[in-house]
């Protein structure tokens, strides 16, 4: 593991204010300054006459860069929207279920971040979904338990399997959800959500880019802020979303009223209606000055882990006040092999109180339910987890 030293990237997010300590980065990521100029191009760009240059350079140059940052060979399966929930609700209007007007047969994890559980519980409550849902702990197990249910299909099958690649309760990566999806049915829309993965934790999806569906942003680990989530969709299925925007059909704009609605090949069907196209600015300035610092993913994993051990080092030494090693989930050497992300959950019936302590020390991390979290990205250093580790101690 390699901690890097790439602060300087990052000058306008430290200077607005030099004594904050910000390790939310698995919330939201500190910008870095390219991103600035970034965006000041694309508030440059004329009005309408904007969009043949969207069309044209700036969206094909952010497929690419996702495509590329995954392993996946042709970049028109990636398609964009402002948010995840955005493109979710479109893919369950594709489903078979949604077709045939009756609940959708669903099956994740008890782990699934809000955008999908939210709606999952309000489907729940209309009768819209019969939902499955499989407990990641303990994870030594989950692989075989999450085996088990899937193969225990109801009666007609799952419409929609979906789980996360690294679960935003704990950070635990569960690398086996690709081949564990694949294992399912084509009649079955298989989803990935990789929110904690993507640019955090190296990834080929390119053996799965026929089988699953894949589903990011770049508010997180990508850098790029708010308005650019994702979704790769495998070739050859041909779904017409109900939910759907103007934009998923551009090439049958001039066919007037058709007797059916037409869709774009790709993962365009999948898209929606007008959108701002900053973030996508932003994203492709990350992209580039990643290639300029000669920096992959693996670079920018090992550097978050290298950061991760270093806190680590001081919670067991206890010199971290009150936080704890075996408050650590999954625990420190818990499961040998297993990867982790960029950030680290500690258990805590007092998570809430202490992140909101912390935040007035301006210490930023924040929690969910019992889960403290701290994320460690490439604008830290050395130095930045010792300080927080200093002022933890001192009582923060």
């Amino acid at each position: 593991m390699t901690i890097l030293d790439k602060a300087h990237l990052f000058s306008h997010a430290l200077a607005a204010e030099p004594n904050r300590l910000h390790f939310a980065g698995h919330s939201h990521h500190l910008w870095p300054d390219a991103t600035r100029a970034a965006h000041d191009q694309a508030w440059s760009e004329r009005a309408d006459e904007k969009w043949d240059r969207i069309f044209g350079e700036v969206y094909p140059k952010a497929q690419a860069g996702i495509a590329g940052a995954i392993g996946v060979a042709d970049s028109s399966q990636v398609a964009f929207s402002a948010n995840t929930h955005d493109l979710l609700v479109r893919l369950f209007s594709a489903t078979r279920a949604w077709e045939e007007k009756r609940p959708m047969r669903v099956i994740s994890t008890d782990a699934e971040f809000h955008s999908f559980t939210r709606q999952m519980r309000r489907f729940r409550e209309a009768g819209r979904v019969e939902w499955t849902q499989v407990p990641v702990e303990p994870f030594a197990t989950l692989p075989e338990r999450f085996r088990k249910a899937a193969q225990d299909a109801p009666p007609g099958g799952w419409d929609l399997a979906f789980a996360s690649h690294v679960f935003y309760s704990s950070g635990h990566a569960f690398d086996e959800v690709f081949e564990l999806l694949a294992e399912l049915g084509d009649d079955v829309v298989k989803v990935v959500d990789a929110y904690h993965g993507f640019f955090a934790v190296p990834t080929d999806f390119a053996p799965y880019a026929d089988r699953l569906y894949y589903t990011s942003g770049g508010y997180k680990y990508a850098m790029s802020g708010e308005g650019i989530s994702f979704l790769v969709a495998p070739h050859g299925r041909e779904e017409r979303p109900e939910i759907t925007g103007w934009f998923a059909g551009f090439s049958s704009l001039m066919d007037g009223q058709a007797e059916l609605v037409g869709y774009d090949n790709g993962a365009s069907r999948f898209m929606g209606a007008t959108f701002e196209p900053s973030a996508l600015y932003r994203f492709n300035a990350v992209c580039d000055l990643l290639e300029s610092e000669g920096l992959g993913i693996a670079d920018l994993h090992d550097h978050s882990i290298g950061l991760q051990e270093h806190f680590l080092d001081h919670v067991a030494g206890r010199n971290a006040g009150s936080l704890t090693i075996e408050q650590l989930v999954p625990g420190r050497g818990e499961l040998p092999g297993a990867r982790r992300g960029n950030f680290l959950t500690f258990r805590r019936d007092d998570a809430g109180a202490m992140q909101k302590r912390l935040a007035e020390a301006r210490i930023v991390t924040d929690a969910r339910d019992d889960r403290l979290r701290f994320g460690f990205g490439l604008y830290h250093r050395t130095e930045d987890v010792d300080r927080l580790a200093e002022r933890l101690a001192g009582g923060a």
